[in-house]
């Protein structure tokens, strides 16, 4: 018998997200999960685990199971620990799942197909849409804060006009642009990891989407685990040099992600895509200006989706660890608060930001 079945978890949906009954979820997501971790895998199976079996009608997956000392990754940055493979690691997920199913790879006609597809998922796309894009712009019975020290700061936010016209644009992204199979919520809560390993769990939210939302999703989790250290310190590590980590770590993903997914660009550039057809695009300097301007408009989505995902993380309806954990009221708001005015400040200013040392450097400023 292969023991690598005995060595397997299942995974059963249930009819109900966590906010319950109020909140009914169809179990078909199980369906979606099941396939793009089937696909995901495909493309890169160093970091997704196996699926053994799915049963469509029970809703449930039986796959790798993830021995110890395998963690969800949010628990780790929360204890302090550093992963030197992780930038290494999420950055050729990202690269692989995310320019295998682009049409500069693939044909558009199969491309439609899939997109097809993953439009059943709706019911996950609209909570999205929702919960990120929507709720925290608004009075909604489902937001919550650290009371009363940030009320006047979510009201700002329901209340700030250039905050929502940006937002809004990236709504309209994330609900018209089919650039890839994304994941859909990628964010520290779905990667397990040790040292050597990096596994990407959990892709019920996906669809083809905006590729800049799943990267930006990943960075925008750092971004908040960075902010959330303070509230971590002790008279025995004030955490400082693992800040300092994070923000490498946040640096790297990029570009390393930056380069893996040009060279794969490259690689396939003569392929059965159709985005660049070389009797257009037929010389080096026009294939070169072509690359810059798609990564640049990459870059800045990244930027304002991972700014969205921080600000509903504080003021919508799902918070994260990493500051929940802090006991301390008064002290988690004023964490809370730095990363709020930044997430703000990085989805309003986005596209004057020309590279992922000018983001670093702006955390670290108002960080001091």
């Amino acid at each position: 018998m292969d023991t690598s079945l005995i060595a397997g978890v299942c995974r059963l949906f249930h009819t109900y997200v966590a906010l319950g009954e109020s909140w009914p979820m169809t179990k078909e997501r199980a369906y979606f999960e099941a396939i793009t971790l089937k696909e995901h895998g495909h493309l890169c199976p160093a970091h997704v685990p196996e699926v053994y079996h799915f049963d469509r009608a029970m809703s449930l997956i039986g796959m790798r199971y993830l021995e110890p000392p395998h963690i969800i990754l949010r628990k780790g940055l929360i204890a302090g620990i550093e992963y030197p493979l992780l930038a290494e690691h999420i950055s050729e997920y990202m690269a692989r799942t995310l320019s295998s199913h682009h049409f500069f790879t693939v044909q558009p006609r199969s491309t439609k197909r899939a997109v097809a597809e993953f439009c059943g998922n709706v019911e996950l796309c609209r909570l999205t849409e929702q919960v990120v894009f929507s709720d925290p712009y608004k009075v909604s019975q489902y937001n919550h804060w650290t009371s009363p020290y940030l009320d006047g700061d979510a009201e700002a936010v329901r209340e700030d006009n250039t905050l929502k016209l940006e937002v809004a644009e990236l709504k309209s992204m994330f609900c018209e642009r089919a650039q890839a199979l994304i994941h859909g919520d990628l964010h520290t809560g779905s990667v397990m990891v040790t040292h050597d390993s990096t596994q990407v769990i959990d892709p019920e939210f996906a669809f083809y989407g905006p590729m800049g939302y799943d990267v930006g999703a990943f960075v925008g989790n750092l971004i908040l685990a960075f902010f959330a250290q303070d509230g971590h310190a002790d008279p025995q590590n004030d955490r400082k040099a693992y800040k300092d980590w994070i923000l490498r770590t946040i640096d790297e993903t990029w570009n390393l992600f930056h380069k893996k997914f040009t060279a794969l660009w490259d690689k396939h550039k003569d392929g059965s895509g159709e985005a660049y057809l070389p009797e257009i695009y037929n010389n080096p300097q026009l294939q070169l200006l072509v690359k810059q301007k798609y990564m640049k408009d990459l870059f800045h989505d990244t930027l304002g989706f991972g700014a969205a995902k921080m600000i509903r993380r504080i003021v919508g309806v799902a918070h994260v660890e990493d500051f929940e954990s802090i006991t301390d009221a008064g002290y988690r708001a004023d964490c809370e608060r730095r990363a709020l005015d930044f997430a703000k400040m990085l989805l309003k200013e986005r596209r004057k930001f020309q590279g992922i040392a000018d983001v670093i450097s702006a955390i670290q400023k108002v960080h001091t």
